[in-house]
């Protein structure tokens, strides 16, 4: 239904594994995870309106033919990963928050990315670009200070933030005329453009088929840069014991079978954002409603627990 930038889910996960990684002598959990693009540079074919993935060419088989293709979207991504984190490493000197910023930084080269590989930056690069932990500081003032270095830091870019409300909205509105409208059809509406006949004088035209000749076509769509996004997973059957479920790939945790949810979201600079959770995306798992989803605060203003 969507394709283009890794979704949210890929950057939790990663944030997840990353935690495993880290050896319990660096005492740091990470619990909150931000992305922000910088350069997105889709492997799709070039010229027109119909685009193709560029796929890779598989190994042949056993007796010489040519393995099936299963299309895969593949992409160059230039990002920068913000993290939330906790835990008694934070109270380091500063030279220390360094030395672990650089350990975090190592651990996370040698990983991959929504299935790709990690090229860090190389050390002569500027000082942006280079990891840091940050001690956020108690003073509200020294904090946006803070912030404001850190935005500055993150451009050029856009960050990827939860618009939730504009799908919940959206869908109020449409129920005031179609009370038959769900979800999904709100989800649409808004991932789409909307090209409408209007006359000189501003009025919107029900069709074309009018007949007359002073009709203006217009591009209506929603205000800011809305994007279609996956946020997480919803239960299709119940949660079934560890090793109950034939191959499953841990037999240790318990399984149960998902289907993807989705959800708005908007690229913002960083210098629009007003506080650092309105960047940072938290997993929230709910086992007895089925419901495992990422959530991001910025829609709503409110700050995370």
């Amino acid at each position: 239904m969507t394709w283009g930038f890794p979704a949210i889910t890929a950057f939790v996960g990663l944030m997840q594994a990353l935690d495993r990684k880290l050896p319990e002598s660096m005492e740091l959990m990470l619990e909150r995870v931000g992305v922000i693009c910088h350069h997105f540079e889709p492997q799709v074919t070039e010229g027109g309106y119909t685009r193709a993935f560029r796929l890779t060419r598989n190994p042949v088989g056993k007796d010489g033919s040519t393995s099936a293709i299963a299309e895969e979207g593949r992409a160059h991504l230039e990002i920068s990963l913000v993290f939330g984190v906790a835990g008694p490493a934070l109270a380091e000197g500063n030279g220390e928050l360094k030395i672990i910023a650089d350990d975090v930084a190592h651990i996370l080269s040698g990983m991959r990315v929504a299935g790709g590989s990690v090229i860090p930056r190389m050390k002569r690069s500027n000082w942006q670009h280079q990891p840091s932990l940050i001690r956020i500081d108690e003073s509200e003032n020294e904090w946006q200070q803070q912030f404001r270095k850190i935005r500055r830091q993150l451009l050029p870019g856009f960050a990827l933030v939860s618009r939730q409300d504009l799908l919940e909205k959206r869908l109020q509105d449409m129920r005031s005329e179609q009370p038959d409208a769900t979800a999904l059809d709100a989800w649409l509406d808004l991932s789409r453009l909307h090209v409408y006949p209007e006359t000189a004088d501003g009025v919107e035209e029900e069709s074309a088929e009018s007949g007359r000749k002073d009709l203006n076509w217009q591009v209506r769509r929603p205000p800011g840069w809305i994007v279609p996004i996956p946020v997480g997973y919803g239960a299709l059957s119940d949660l079934y014991p560890p090793g109950q479920v034939a191959r499953a790939r841990d037999n240790s945790t318990p399984f149960r079978f998902v289907e993807t949810l989705y959800s708005i979201g908007e690229w913002v600079s960083p210098h629009r954002l007003k506080t650092i959770d309105d960047l940072l995306w938290v997993s929230d798992a709910d086992p007895d409603s089925g419901i495992y989803q990422c959530s991001n605060p910025y829609g709503g203003r409110r700050r995370c627990a």
